[in-house]
This record gives structure tokens, sequence and C-alpha cells, in this order.
């Protein structure tokens, strides 16, 4: 059975339970947009899949926060957010090439150290991000703290949903990727206020 667009928004909209329904709803009713972004910009699976989950978080927030503006159907809003998360991956592929992740210190400061002393400072800033998320993390919900940690330990979404009594891994996965953004958002303003 599709769902008609009205019947999405008040769903997503409404409270947790049905809010739950809807979002499970939303993720299953265009799931085969995986195997086409896979196809399409020649990622793998787990890349297609993350880059779908993304689209999914990312359309329930806007519908939630009421900044999806009705000009399009949420299907073709879905694929447009979904193509531009798979462009975005690709274009991190091909630019980073499995470049080696550094620390975000600044980078023309750096140059000026040695190469022992450049390692510290880069290690000293990693620890105060970590640090930061930690902090970050305990001001946030119990699920939400819950899920991340479990995520963090390595568990895998399917894991995690038979864990926290999730419907499905979807579920789960689309509930941490909402925690995550959740973090990042705290993150940015946290770093943005500091410089």
């Amino acid at each position: 059975m599709t769902i008609s667009d009205e019947q999405m928004i008040h769903g997503l909209t409404a409270g947790d339970q049905q809010r739950r329904h809807y979002e499970k709803e939303l993720y299953l009713q265009y799931q085969y947009l995986i195997n086409e972004g896979s196809r399409k910009y020649h990622l793998t699976h787990d890349d297609s899949f993350s880059a779908y989950s993304d689209a999914i978080v990312s359309v329930i927030n806007n519908i939630i926060r009421s900044s999806f503006d009705h000009r399009s159907s949420i299907k073709t809003y879905l694929i447009q957010i979904f193509s531009n998360k798979c462009i975005d991956l690709v274009r991190k592929k091909t630019t980073n090439k499995e470049k080696v992740h550094h620390g975000t210190a600044e980078p023309e400061l750096l140059s000026y150290l040695p190469d022992k002393a450049k390692g510290i400072v880069e290690k000293m800033v990693d620890q105060q991000k970590i640090l930061a998320v930690k902090q970050q993390l305990e001001t946030m919900g119990e699920k939400c703290r819950e899920i991340l940690l479990l995520f963090e330990d390595g568990y895998t979404d399917k894991e995690i949903a038979e864990q926290l009594q999730y419907n499905s891994a979807a579920v789960a996965k689309t509930t941490r990727l909402r925690c995550l953004e959740k973090i990042k958002e705290k993150m940015k303003h946290l770093f943005t206020n500091h410089e």
C-alpha cells in the first residue's frame, strides 16, 4: 500500500509511536533506490545504503522542521537528496583517493613545526575533539546516548535494533543517524563559538 504525501507528512509530524511507523514506511517505500544508487553511481552497496539512510534522515528532519516546501513530491525530493549524497560520496572518494586522515589543526601553522611536534599537536587536537564529543554526548537523551555508544563499541545496526528493541536495523540506523546529526549540530556550534 502506497502512502500519500499528505498522510506521510501528517504521520511524520505526529507523536513518537506514529512517527516511528511512518519513518519505517518512508524508508521501505523507496529502498529500491539503494540498488539504483549502486548501479548509477558505481558505489558499493554499503555506500549506497549509507547515502540512502542519510537522505531519509534529511527528508524526515526537513518535514518535521517544516522546511519541505511541497514544490515537489516527497519521492522527487528524496531522490534529489539521495542523488546529491551519492555524488558527494563519489567526489569524496575521487578527490581523497584513500588519503590518510590527518588532524585538523591549522595546516599552515603546522607546516612550520618539525614532524614529531606536528604529530603531537594533531593528537592533542584530536583528543580535545573526542573530549568535546563525550561532553556533548552527556547532554543528549538516554536513547541517543545508548545507540551511539553501542555503535562506537562496534555493534551493527541489526544488533542495536535487537538490543534496544527497534523494529528493524533500518529504524535503528535512521535513529542513529538522527542522533549523529544532533551531535554534529552541537559540535558545529561549539567549535564556531570558540573560533
